[in-house]
């Protein structure tokens, strides 16, 4: 009896240890995402080459927005116009970039974000280059709404380096990206200075057009964002690609094949306002537009105040001739002097001038308290603007200005970059930067037109949209600081090695 219940028994264990050698074996294949890869392979010459060219376009989209601020005195003597026709110039470069942003955004979730940059380079470049030939302001308005769309793709080159960097350097690279908007906004306004008074606008947009065709070549050598490759079910050019990034930084992939969800449903604005991100897709459309309108407002308002000295409501210059003061005409014909490009430099250098606190509170205080902060400081420093005092305080309080401005923006830039999946990174970015365009479109007749009748009260316009702002970013339900893209569900495909 003894011995028959033991066999039982040991047919049972061989039976167990059967199953169990059999389990091994199904976990021998393993796998890794392209996040994994990321992480594994680190920072690294890629990145940097990464870093320059796309954080060049940076260069360009600066030359051609500041373009503006410089060129409204010449347009304005030239063609005889009016405070709202000024103004109607940028208005319609930020209509063409609101329209083109969603469209922009809608394709390269679909098709790829370096096609949607290239096509974005091509075509400003070309419209660009058409402005410096506008017979009359009704062709240069289109023209430049033209150069607007053109402008709102440059957006992907910040995702694609969003996407290949590494979770702990999108705090600090991010923000130096910073740099290539003042060089192009310094190179633009150094330009002015010098093309402007000798041979005139239209050769000064012309010379601007330059860098973006130069770096349409350097695209080349950037890949195709392998986290958008592998949603598409791409792998082998994903896999592709993070091989190539390895053997370029010198570091080793991860063990195991590539493993990541096919997206079939990408670029749906209605993922967008899905439960889990509604509230934040709100609030992030505000503090948009709010950033928006504070950062052009303050550009233009800075053009506004040199050209027509509205400080203290001090009276609009005056023409000195035969010995007479003629009044000033409505067209306020007065150009640019040296002495007023070298205030507009020197304010232009604030917009890097809170980086390192910027990157600091960002990584250590999160993206959220740290916006809420720098927006709170923009809505004083409108206030502050009030202030009568003399040319240097003037100066001082520009720096400040656009140094906050500059720090709002880049750190919306980054938490709109990090808080979407990947199916719809780049739409929201698209959307996003769209409804920006309102505040875009709405800041010209504040800071060109009501800054005129009401210094006062165009400021208190801008302090309390920046008020609002603080408070959207202050109560955003998700903090991006330390944490991974985020990518949707989808039906996992594997690519055997």
């Amino acid at each position: 009896m003894a011995t028959k219940q033991t066999e039982p028994v040991t047919i049972i264990s061989l039976r167990k240890l059967s199953l169990g050698t059999a389990e091994p074996q199904a976990k021998e294949s393993k796998t890794f995402t392209v996040e994994d890869a990321v992480e594994t392979i680190g920072f690294g010459r890629f990145h940097i080459a990464l870093f320059l060219i796309m954080g060049s376009t940076g260069v360009v989209e600066a030359m051609e927005i500041m373009l503006l601020a410089v060129v409204s005195p010449v347009i304005r003597c030239e063609w005889q116009l009016d405070n709202w026709q000024v103004a109607l110039v940028t208005t319609m470069v930020f209509f063409g970039y609101m329209v083109s942003s969603i469209l922009f955004g809608l394709l390269a979730d679909r098709y790829g974000r370096w096609k949607i940059l290239l096509i974005s380079f091509l075509w400003g470049a070309y419209f660009s280059l058409l402005t410096s030939f506008a017979p009359s302001y009704i062709w240069f308005v289109f023209l430049r709404m033209m150069v607007g769309c053109g402008v709102s793709g440059h957006a992907q080159g910040l995702i694609i380096k969003t996407e290949f960097l590494p979770t702990k350097y999108r705090g600090y690279m991010l923000p130096l990206s910073q740099v290539f908007w003042l060089a192009g906004s310094l190179l633009i306004i150094g330009l002015a200075s010098v093309v402007v008074p000798s041979i005139g606008w239209r050769w000064l947009i012309r010379v601007a057009s330059i860098p973006g065709i130069i770096l349409i070549v350097a695209f080349k050598f950037i890949p195709e964002s392998a986290r958008f490759n592998v949603s598409t079910g791409n792998t082998r050019a994903a896999l592709a690609t993070l091989e190539s990034i390895a053997r370029m930084n010198r570091s080793a992939m991860p063990e195991g094949t590539l493993a990541e969800p096919i997206l079939e449903k990408r670029g749906r604005f209605a993922d967008l306002l899905d439960a889990k991100y509604l509230r934040t897709t709100l609030q992030i459309w505000v503090i948009w537009l709010g950033i928006s309108f504070a950062y052009y407002g303050i550009i233009l308002a800075s053009a506004e105040l040199l050209e027509r000295d509205l400080v203290c409501g001090s009276k609009p210059r005056v023409v000195e001739t035969a010995g007479d003061l003629e009044s000033q005409s409505p067209c306020h014909c007065h150009m640019f002097t040296p002495s007023d490009y070298q205030t507009m430099i020197i304010s232009t250098v604030g917009e890097i001038a809170l980086n390192p606190l910027n990157m600091l509170g960002i990584n250590f205080l999160g993206r959220r308290l740290s916006l809420s902060i720098t927006m709170g400081c923009t809505a004083l420093f409108f206030l502050l603007l009030n202030i009568c005092t003399s040319s240097a305080g003037l100066i001082g309080f520009l720096f400040m200005l656009r140094a906050l401005v500059a720090a709002n923006f880049i750190t919306i830039y980054i938490y709109t970059a990090e808080v979407y999946p990947t199916a719809t990174r780049a739409l929201g970015m698209g959307t996003s930067g769209s409804l920006c365009r309102i505040g875009a479109m709405v800041a010209p007749f504040i800071s060109q037109v009501l800054m005129s009748a009401s210094f006062l009260g165009a400021l208190c316009l801008f302090s309390s949209v920046c008020v609002i702002c603080a408070i959207s970013a202050f109560t955003l339900p998700i903090e991006t600081k330390g944490r991974a893209l985020q990518v949707m569900k989808g039906t996992v495909i594997h690519l055997l090695l």
